[in-house]
């Protein structure tokens, strides 16, 4: 059986593993002399990287975010619902095979798989992006790269991506077995996988660890300053906690209560046309400062990473072991 189900795999595997295998290359010719940059430059590094290794930089987050997805699609979703399409199931099922081997087979050695060639993917990309990935945590501009903690870098970063792949799989598995037809399955676990990245680093993932949170004056000579939604909201950047992620944010009044930006505020930008001067807005926002106003800043520091990391890889393993035990049962009950 496990002979049958890598020959029957091995296809899509040989060409993942050979896209990893040339990205690796890649980056282990060009990896040394970033790492050799960041040694004399430090967090000075990222004023000095090349166009090429910017590419590339992005180049590997994009890759370490795609495997997963394209696993669900290409690997997970076929791996099954091309057996129930065709009725070669039944074969399997008749020659002394059960329900429950025959899908063990195929969910033990796809996710295995995955998670290899996810794992590998984001060995390669989170050691050749180290030397940036540090250089922005110790102070380094965040114009052009992100921290590593930051929501866009964090799946590509890590542990990750291990547990991402494997839950990408599973659904795709699960959904092939319940559509029972191929390329429904495979659009309905792209769609599905892509709303849970969204989902999680928006709303569950800043949960996983407990956060720091600061209060900053609203002042000139304070923390930086940048207004939204035509002043009626107020951004503090904390330049002295680098390479944290800002998860949420809210002005506080001379009381210390939460409180919406004074109309007074606005109005004082406003002009009648362009956008404020530096001196006006400097103005507007000492005259901010001066009632009392206060900016609180709920963030994950740097030092979080792993806590993020492990934490977001239980709830993903915990996800896919979910979804396993849902195979076992529906393929049991439901296909005949």
């Amino acid at each position: 059986m496990i002979w049958l189900t890598w020959r029957q795999f091995r296809t899509q595997a040989a060409v993942v593993f050979a896209a990893v295998a040339a990205l690796a290359a890649v980056l282990a010719v060009t990896g040394p002399h970033l790492a050799g940059l960041y040694r004399t430059a430090g967090s000075g590094l990222v004023d000095q990287v090349s166009s090429a290794d910017q590419a590339l930089y992005y180049t590997g987050l994009l890759v370490v975010l795609a495997v997963p997805a394209v696993i669900g699609m290409f690997w997970g979703a076929p791996l099954i619902s091309r057996e129930l399409e065709t009725g070669t199931h039944y074969l399997a099922w008749n020659q002394g095979v059960t329900r429950t081997r025959w899908l063990a087979t195929k969910l033990g050695l796809g996710t295995a798989a995955s998670m290899a060639a996810a794992g590998l993917t984001s060995l390669a990309v989170s050691w050749w992006s180290s030397p940036i990935d540090r250089a922005v945590d110790g102070g380094g501009p965040t114009d052009t790269y992100f921290a590593r903690i930051d929501p866009v870098a964090f799946a590509a970063r890590g542990v990750a991506p291990l547990a991402h792949a494997a839950f990408a799989f599973v659904l795709g598995v699960v959904l092939g077995l319940v559509i029972r037809r191929t390329l429904p399955a495979m659009a309905t676990t792209f769609a599905l996988y892509a709303a849970v990245q969204i989902v999680v680093p928006m709303w569950i993932r800043s949960h996983l660890a407990a956060p720091d949170r600061t209060t900053v004056p609203i002042e000139p000579d304070g923390a930086p300053i940048s207004v939204q939604d035509e002043a009626g909201e107020i951004i503090a950047h904390l330049d002295d906690v680098p390479g944290a992620w800002v998860t949420s944010q809210q002005t506080l009044n001379a009381a210390g209560q939460p409180a919406p930006v004074p109309s007074s505020f606005p109005d004082c930008l406003r002009t009648e046309s362009g956008p404020p001067t530096l001196e006006q807005f400097e103005r507007c926002i000492a005259d901010l400062g001066a009632l009392g106003y206060k900016q609180q800043v709920t963030y994950q520091p740097a030092g979080n990473f792993w806590a993020l990391q492990w934490a977001e890889t239980g709830l993903y393993l915990g996800l896919a072991l979910a979804l396993t035990g849902f195979c076992a049962w529906w393929i049991r009950r439901r296909v005949t």
